[in-house]
């Protein structure tokens, strides 16, 4: 009796996310580089956003799209305070933020990104620890299109990439250490802020 309520308490703990009516279970604790990188974000967000309309949500928080569709973003941006609920955001957030896992990558970059798209999210990042990298879309006519993709370097690449010669194409020969969030007028997000840490 002892383990069937173990196992009860955990299938209740359990986060769970509906993906065009089918149900997808998500780990309850994700992976400290994955933590790390949320709070990382979150924190860049609420600091500038402090005392302003938008507020910022943190892993955990449902978002309710539509009855065969609920997510649970890592970080994300609602400016439109008649869709935060007691129980969740309903509708789309202004902006979302996932963190790539290993479990959740192909959902990510697949069902719920076309279907953050189809539902108005402004601004969609796909983030990746593994290669440090950002992925930046705009949605455009209820798709999402890619901007532009911010690799974090450190210091000592920086220098390396600088003393390549310009012939060599391996050479990033233009890097950009921070990104521009579209939605806030002056919110920029420096790379190094987002991995620190990891």
């Amino acid at each position: 009796m002892d383990d069937l309520d173990y196992i009860d308490d955990r299938i209740i703990k359990l986060k769970i996310e509906l993906i065009d009516g089918k149900i997808f279970t998500i780990a309850p604790r994700p992976k400290i580089k994955h933590a790390i990188v949320c709070g990382n974000i979150a924190s860049e967000f609420r600091s500038y956003l402090k005392g302003k309309t938008c507020r910022v949500f943190c892993h955990g928080v449902d978002v309710f799209l539509d009855i065969n569709n609920r997510f649970i973003p890592d970080t994300m941006i609602v400016c439109n305070p008649n869709i935060i609920k007691h129980d969740g955001i309903y509708g789309a957030p202004d902006l979302v933020v996932e963190v790539l896992s290993k479990t959740t990558a192909k959902n990510d970059r697949s069902k719920k990104k076309y279907t953050y798209a189809k539902y108005g999210v402004k601004e969609y990042w796909i983030v990746d620890v593994w290669s440090k990298s950002v992925e930046v879309y705009y949605n455009q006519d209820n798709w999402f299109v890619l901007d532009n993709i911010y690799y974090y370097l450190t210091d000592e690449e920086i220098a390396e990439n600088n003393n390549m010669s310009d012939n060599d194409i391996d050479k990033i020969k233009e890097y950009i250490d921070s990104i521009k969030v579209s939605i806030c007028d002056n919110l920029i997000v420096k790379l190094k802020d987002i991995f620190e840490y990891v």
